[in-house]
């Protein structure tokens, strides 16, 4: 049997191939015979260029339909796609050609002179361009090949993406992912979020990230549904869509906007079904907000580049705000103290994960694949958290943010939390900076609610009221906002550093 991740979509597709598979913000219509023969065209021309099996194909390219058709092309020759954050900059872009040696890279029109030198000196044999409107030199080629391929045969082991982590903390890793992998999470979350034919997905998210690239489209794909494609988030854009759609998926910021938006109301939420947010912790004021507002429910779910989706609030059942929900069926998902026992409800330790979903190590880092990986072959996700006593899993931060002051850890997860719900306070990050007698100080970066008028003192004798004494920040810093990468995650790094001395 064909494992090919393409071949399994193709499988799913309606018997009604010319309905509409893609519908553009400005008005262009693919169907599914479109997306087909476009993607046999470009894996054709693919072929032609003489590759070995599993070579790498980059992509730094603007979100489009045929951005997608392009990684799905990929998928169907037996490539190996690479795709990459648009933000990116020549030392960023150097690093992960160095590193992967892609022999085919694909960008913008108008990165193509800088680029296509890094690509050349790295030794990529073919530099494509692909812009947004539908041009470039990998559509100009692609014209001129059947719109017939087979899919390539392919093992569940063999590699079908690499995704570079965001790189917080040192150089970022490309995290393999099989095409077992992607078929596994994808079939466990078209049957836990219960896609259905007929849905409608409203695509707001970028194509160079797990949430956009695999969780969204391939749920549509796999269910047959249509996609709205926006370019990219527009919170009265996605109001105006919203009516034709079922399903819709975001960040915590893009509901965050739309709670900004008058003309947002249950009205315009009526044929929605599901709501879902991650890729960031969603504050409980707004996963209320949106309760009152919409009448839904936002599901808020946890993964990661190296796992995809490893837990969820259920589709049917409770869903708890500031919890990532249960473990999704066929993931294991344990706590783990520091002498490597499991830890009992409401204890905080390492999140640890097995399962098919979970990545095959970390592209040319066997070392460091190996110490990311327990005996007995759970995956070591550096997330700190805990289960309540109803099974529901809450993340309390990142292992690397962990702060040890006095010789006592500090999780910042359960400072902001309390920061979070003081009036005024809009969100806030706490960090860990360098202390001459406690080793670390706790230090709190605040964005307060338009016209609050907040007091850092008078902030600090409220917590000593509500923490343990060595849990409050010795200091408060108020900003306009928190520094995030394009997924919305607040980036500590940045903050540790501003704030270090």
């Amino acid at each position: 049997m064909n494992a090919n991740l393409y071949a399994l979509f193709a499988s799913k597709f309606p018997q009604d191939r010319e309905a509409c598979c893609i519908e553009t913000h400005d008005g262009k219509y693919y169907s599914w015979n479109d997306l087909d023969r476009a993607t046999a065209k470009i894996a054709n021309l693919l072929l032609s260029l003489g590759l070995p099996p599993a070579t790498r194909i980059a992509a730094q390219v603007e979100k489009s339909p045929e951005a997608l058709m392009l990684y799905l092309a990929t998928l169907r020759a037996g490539y190996v796609y690479l795709p990459l954050n648009t933000a990116y900059r020549a030392d960023e872009i150097a690093y992960f050609i160095g590193n992967a040696e892609p022999a085919v890279v694909v960008c913008s029109p108008h990165n193509f002179g800088w680029v296509s030198q890094i690509a050349f000196k790295s030794g990529a044999r073919h530099v494509f361009t692909l812009s947004e409107q539908r041009n470039g030199s990998l559509l100009e080629r692609a014209t001129h090949h059947a719109d017939q391929c087979e899919a390539a045969v392919s093992q569940p082991d063999d590699l079908a993406a690499i995704l570079y982590t965001s790189g917080t903390t040192g150089r970022s890793k490309g995290a393999m992912l099989s095409h077992g992998n992607l078929a596994a999470n994808a079939k466990t979350l078209h049957a836990y979020w219960h896609w259905q034919h007929g849905d409608v997905l409203l695509h707001a998210l970028p194509l160079f990230h797990v949430h956009g690239l695999f969780v969204a489209s391939h749920g549509a794909l796999l269910s047959g549904s249509k996609m709205i494609f926006l370019p990219k988030f527009d919170s009265a854009e996605v109001v105006r869509r919203l009516p034709q759609a079922t399903i819709f998926m975001g960040v915590p910021t893009y509901y965050v906007r739309l709670l900004t938006e008058p003309a947002f109301d249950r009205a315009v939420c009526a044929n929605v079904r599901l709501f879902v947010s991650g890729s960031a912790p969603l504050l409980l004021d707004t996963f209320n907000d949106f309760i009152e507002r919409s009448g839904h429910t936002i599901l808020e779910r946890y993964g990661m580049s190296e796992t995809n989706m490893l837990t969820s609030n259920p589709y049917l059942g409770k869903r708890v705000g500031g919890s990532v929900g249960l473990p999704l069926p066929g993931v294991s998902v344990r706590v783990m103290d520091e002498h490597g026992h499991a830890c009992a409800s409401d204890e905080i330790g390492a999140i640890q994960v097995k399962g098919a979903n979970v990545f095959q190590g970390y592209w040319r880092m066997p070392e460091k694949t190996a110490e990311e990986f327990t005996e007995d072959g759970y995956f070591i996700t550096g997330d700190v958290g805990k289960f309540d006593r109803d099974g529901y899993l809450w993340i309390v931060g990142r292992s690397k943010d962990l702060i040890i002051s006095g010789g006592y850890n500090v999780y910042p997860k359960e400072i902001e939390a309390v920061l979070d719900e003081m009036e005024g306070v809009a969100e806030s990050a706490v960090v860990g900076v360098p202390h001459a007698d406690y080793g670390e100080a706790v230090l709190a970066i605040v964005v307060a609610k338009p016209g609050a008028d907040l007091s850092a003192d008078a902030m600090i004798a409220a917590l000593k009221q509500k923490i343990a004494n060595f849990k409050v920040p010795k200091h408060i810093v108020f900003v306009d906002e928190l520094p995030r990468n394009t997924m919305g995650k607040v980036q500590k790094n940045i903050l540790r550093e501003q704030y270090g001395a």
